[in-house]
């Protein structure tokens, strides 16, 4: 704590986490072990299987690879600290340490959503223009526009995290929280905060509705393409191409627009946490899964990259 004038400025946070006592922080830190190291597990064996399988190379499993890139750091920037705290009497995090968080967790937080709005531009273009898909989505558009998410994501991580930490702390530094997150942390403002609400808003919202218009203006076009394809089977099959990424977007986009679309005064402490479980650690969990468990040219790669390492055993 540091002093200025009559207030007293926070240098430092205490997170509380999700629970104080000591039997149910056991069993969450199982929980949140199981499911980190399943995030890890499914994540990096998904892109191990797209670089180890040529079938895999397309513009399709190259976003997913990334996905999958992503959510490993994306989970590695919420779960270790969790871990450490169900097991620590320290639960201290310093401003910088609360600010360094922030910032990783805005920069994937928004890569992902521009990845995620790419990946509906390919899906548009894969089933509405099957016979040009490789023409029209070279390697070198590919790798442009995952470096563009990457790109806006630091960009708009910059403008967030600089908006948020040019404000002053002071009074109680608990946070109700597992992480440093932008409800809590506002709450906690000695300065006055409408001028950053604006910004906030701005950086937010243009993120959101850009990432948001590109999305539904792809799938307008899928469903469009889908209900002039005559078979039924046919339908189904280009329903199910982009039926993944659907589930997907919805489970991540979802849980962020109920996040930062809910009034503060409705905002509790318990209602964020388990919010925020949702794009934080579920997930990162279930992505791999999603893109894998019903799919056949996943499963045939498996099946073929686990030949070919009997094979020389």
């Amino acid at each position: 704590m540091e002093m200025e004038g009559n207030q007293t400025l926070v240098t430092d946070f205490v997170l509380v986490g999700f629970t104080t006592d000591p039997f149910l922080r056991i069993i969450f830190f199982v929980l949140f072990l199981v499911s980190y190291t399943l995030t890890l597990t499914g994540n990096l064996g998904l892109m191990a299987l797209i670089y180890l399988d040529s079938h895999l190379h397309t513009p399709m499993y190259f976003f997913v690879g990334n996905l999958s890139f992503l959510d490993v750091w994306y989970s590695s920037v919420y779960t270790p600290r969790i871990l450490s705290d169900c097991m620590s009497k320290n639960q201290h995090m310093s401003l910088a340490g609360c600010a360094a968080q922030f910032f990783f967790s805005a920069t994937l937080s928004f890569s992902e959503c521009f990845l995620l709005a790419f990946m509906a531009y390919d899906r548009f273009v894969a089933i509405c223009n099957p016979l040009l898909y490789t023409t029209a989505m070279p390697k070198k558009l590919c790798v442009q526009l995952v470096l563009g998410a990457y790109a806006a994501g630091f960009a708009s991580a910059i403008a967030h995290t600089g908006n948020t930490f040019r404000l002053r702390f002071c009074g109680n530094n608990v946070i109700n929280h597992y992480f440093c997150d932008v409800a809590p942390l506002v709450k906690m403002a000695c300065d006055d905060t409408r001028v950053y609400e604006v910004i906030l808003t701005a950086v937010v919202g243009c993120n959101i509705l850009a990432t948001t218009a590109l999305i539904v203006s792809s799938y307008i076009g899928i469903v469009a393409a889908i209900v002039r394809i005559r078979s039924v089977a046919g339908r189904r099959k280009a329903f199910f191409t982009c039926s993944a990424h659907l589930v997907s977007v919805s489970l991540y986009y979802g849980s962020i627009l109920i996040m930062y679309s809910t009034p503060n005064s409705l905002h509790t402490p318990n209602w964020d946490k388990a919010n925020a479980l949702f794009y934080t650690v579920v997930n990162p969990l279930v992505n791999p899964f999603i893109y894998s468990l019903r799919n056949k040219d996943v499963k045939a790669a498996f099946k073929n990259v686990w030949g070919r390492f009997l094979a020389h055993k």
